[in-house]
């Protein structure tokens, strides 16, 4: 009872207020008239408090996410489905769903009268503008009397979440030119020896074919020897991801980070429709795609990633050289210095095609002339020394779009052509 008390409601607590009016007035001018209206407005909430303590309400309530998983700037449906198991038809119920800010506002919703066993549902709609993992939840449940005089306030424990992942862009298809490892139109692909040793005969093994027997090889070495089986091509590909707090300017959604998170989604999920085995490194970690699963997996990586104070690429580059980064060589990277490039440089292996987007993160803000000069000066000696050392160097600049400067990574006349025509394809686009 003391408990419901505690519940009444601002109307609740006006009825008792008033009563204490009349009564004193009542009093003063010896009016029983109004005395009876002051015994009344008492009566009143403690009827609805006495309702409301009284109520044993058996609610149960189910939260659906649809979907569980959206990308940047969609929205999703939260299902609630209430059931009153109890025998007794309930009042009014308030329903209110805590949310993060990033989601909005909390939803109040209203369910009216429920009979004994009786489900209903209820649903409202959330949007995300910024990735990331939010927890919806947990359901605070309140129930009035019928005027309304007093409530109770009842909670579910059960928390939802919801993940946010950057916005994948469709990429058009382009042939990579090996221009780094050779001649010809063929993606740099690296070969995946399987074996001991790299000869083309080994030793007989029960069950191989007779007819894989290499005499030759087996009246040399004085055993049976058999030709190895052909060894497997396969396109392998290496996405960088520098997450360093200083490489990057802006805020919110309208950062170069966000931009360059959205940017790795969108080429990790192309290059994987392309048949590419694929690797994702970062500062802090490396990730295997081989298969969708993998894939849903990088997705909600990226939904969490969040800048490093580190202050250089020593992490990045070693994750990379561990992964055994060969192949294709993707990096997206903010600002860079001499030393930084020259980091990169060493991933530039033989049979290597290293490609770089450059984002040059002081467009992101309006600073003043001479911070921007002293910030970009290395960054442009760095990027030099990238083209002059193999990379192909594309330039991003504020508003450049992705599905416009990919097509760059397969551009003929050498990388500093490349390098040139990106910032041309930057400039041609402007700012949106």
């Amino acid at each position: 009872m003391r408990q419901a008390l505690r519940g009444l409601t601002t109307r609740g607590r006006s009825f008792l207020a008033a009563a204490a009016a009349a009564a004193l007035s009542a009093l003063l001018l010896g009016e029983k008239d109004l005395l009876r209206v002051a015994l009344l407005l008492l009566l009143l909430p403690l009827l609805g408090a006495v309702t409301v303590a009284r109520t044993r309400y058996r609610l149960t309530c189910q939260r659906e996410l649809r979907p569980g998983q959206i990308p940047v700037g969609a929205t999703a449906q939260v299902v609630l489905r209430l059931r009153n198991l109890s025998r007794f038809p309930t009042g009014t119920v308030l329903l209110e769903d805590r949310l993060p800010y990033a989601l909005g506002s909390r939803p109040r919703l209203v369910v009216e009268r429920l009979r004994p066993q009786q489900p209903s549902s209820v649903v409202y709609t959330v949007r995300a503008d910024v990735r990331g993992r939010y927890e919806i939840g947990p359901l605070m449940l309140r129930v009035t009397d019928p005027f309304g005089l007093c409530e109770m306030v009842r909670a579910f424990p059960v928390v939802d979440r919801l993940t946010v992942i950057p916005k994948v862009s469709p990429l058009p298809p382009i042939r990579l030119t090996g221009e780094y490892t050779g001649s010809g139109d063929s993606r740099a692909r690296s070969v995946a020896v399987h074996g001991e040793d790299d000869t083309a005969t080994r030793e007989y093994r029960h069950g191989d074919d007779l007819r894989r027997v290499h005499w030759r090889s087996t009246a040399r070495v004085g055993e049976l020897m058999v030709r190895r089986e052909e060894q497997p091509w396969e396109s392998r590909a290496t996405l960088l991801l520098d997450t360093r707090e200083a490489a990057h300017r802006g805020e919110g959604p309208a950062s170069s980070f966000e931009w360059a998170v959205a940017a790795a989604a969108s080429i990790a999920m192309h290059l994987r429709q392309a048949g590419y085995k694929l690797r994702v490194v970062t500062d802090e970690t490396e990730l295997e795609i081989t298969d969708a699963a993998g894939e849903g997996v990088l997705l909600e990586r990226l939904a969490e990633i969040r800048l490093q104070s580190r202050s250089d690429l020593t992490g990045l580059v070693d994750h990379a050289r561990h992964a055994g980064a060969g192949g294709l060589i993707v990096g997206i990277v903010g600002l860079l210095t001499p030393a930084e490039s020259e980091q990169l440089t060493r991933l530039n292996i033989a049979g290597a095609t290293c490609v770089a987007f450059a984002v040059d993160s002081t467009t992101w803000l309006q600073l003043p002339d001479e911070q921007r000069t002293a910030l970009l000066q290395p960054h442009q000696s760095a990027t030099t020394a990238l083209l002059r050392s193999g990379w192909r160097v594309i330039d991003v600049s504020y508003g450049a779009r992705l599905v416009s400067l990919w097509p760059l990574v397969a551009a003929n006349g050498g990388s500093g052509s490349a390098y040139r025509t990106a910032m041309a394809e930057t400039v041609a686009h402007g700012r949106p």
